[in-house]
């Protein structure tokens, strides 16, 4: 597989990753360990570098899970997760009415790296993203306290989640920020406004999140899609029969192209994120093999300049129906 370094750090990684939240959290019930880490091992077998967890995926079973797999490749791979929520070992996502409240106080942040680091059975951690803006700390503070992380060696790049543009701006000038993610597909375009021209200019890479739309982009899903239980996307506005039925034309689109390229919809999906900027690097997650394969099949695609011309004129006369988050979880994205 190709590699792209994410902006001006000097990461560089698999022109695709692979998220692994869906491994053991919100996508129903956790799946087998052990065919998991296989799926782990085949994905670095197949040239994939790149693996994003987080604490609160599970929580601490995904961190468990990802250190586990990926410890006889450490030279060879790079592990990002995410502090940021209040989370403890007690907390239990089933009985929650609601997304955990936020948490990056620097004292927490730093309590949170030292349990990464032993769940991820690793010395230092390769990407530490925030995972959502805290309203309470300054993002300076957040900042200063990752660089300090950084110095002691127990971090090497410090990253965002679903940040606003001003924020970005003020932890890159604390400590450099080596990468933002957020969810950015075809049918999620809303950081092409104010986030990738920022990411730009300063020099940030970009790692979307959902680059298969949570798996409508790949053409499998209609009106008549039911989702199991524990499947987060039943609560989404975006994944009602109405709004699955509605966002059809837009699967519709990616479908002619794949035809024309002898593609799959999800690889066209992930091939325009490719050709968007060469320092976007998509992370789309699976728990099948066949899956994982055909992800990264995208890497071998090539849209040209007509191509995605013709995606973004089709694209712009297409209205995505539905929020993608419910108002109490969209009011913790762009701050």
């Amino acid at each position: 597989m190709n590699t792209r370094t994410l902006g001006n750090s000097g990461l560089e990684v698999s022109s695709i990753g692979l998220g692994c939240m869906g491994m053991s959290f919100s996508y129903g019930p956790a799946k087998d360990v052990r065919e998991m880490i296989a799926l782990l091992h085949a994905a670095v077998e197949r040239g994939v570098t790149f693996f994003d967890t987080a604490e609160i995926y599970g929580p601490f079973i995904n961190e468990e899970l990802v250190g586990e797999a990926l410890a006889p490749f450490r030279d060879r791979v790079v592990i990002a997760t995410k502090f940021g929520f209040d989370v403890s070992a007690n907390f239990d996502p089933r009985g929650m009415k609601g997304p955990p409240g936020v948490n990056s106080r620097p004292e927490h942040i730093k309590q949170a790296v030292e349990g990464s680091l032993k769940r991820l059975k690793v010395d230092v951690i390769d990407l530490l993203y925030q995972h959502r803006v805290d309203p309470a700390v300054p993002i300076e503070d957040v900042a200063g306290a990752v660089k300090e992380l950084i110095e002691q060696g127990k971090v090497k790049h410090l990253g965002l989640s679903e940040a606003g543009a001003q924020t970005i701006r003020r932890a890159h000038a604390v400590q450099p920020v080596a990468a933002l993610q957020s969810e950015y597909s075809l049918w999620t375009r809303k950081p092409e406004r104010e986030i990738v021209p920022t990411l730009e200019e300063l020099g940030i890479g970009f790692v979307p999140y959902s680059p298969l739309g949570k798996g409508f982009l790949t053409g499998k899903m209609d009106g008549s899609t039911t989702f199991e239980g524990g499947d987060f996307r039943s609560s989404l506005p975006r994944f009602t029969p109405e709004a699955l039925e509605a966002n059809q034309s837009l699967v519709s689109l990616l479908d002619g192209i794949a035809r024309e390229k002898q593609a799959t919809t999800a690889q066209i999906a992930l091939a325009w994120l490719l050709a968007r900027k060469p320092w976007i690097v998509p992370i789309p997650g699976t728990t099948k093999l066949h899956r994982l394969e055909e992800n990264i099949g995208a890497d071998d695609i090539m849209l040209t300049p007509d191509d995605l011309r013709d995606i973004d004129t089709a694209a712009s006369a297409i209205e995505v129906q539905g929020e993608r988050y419910p108002e109490k979880l969209e009011k913790m994205t762009g701050l």
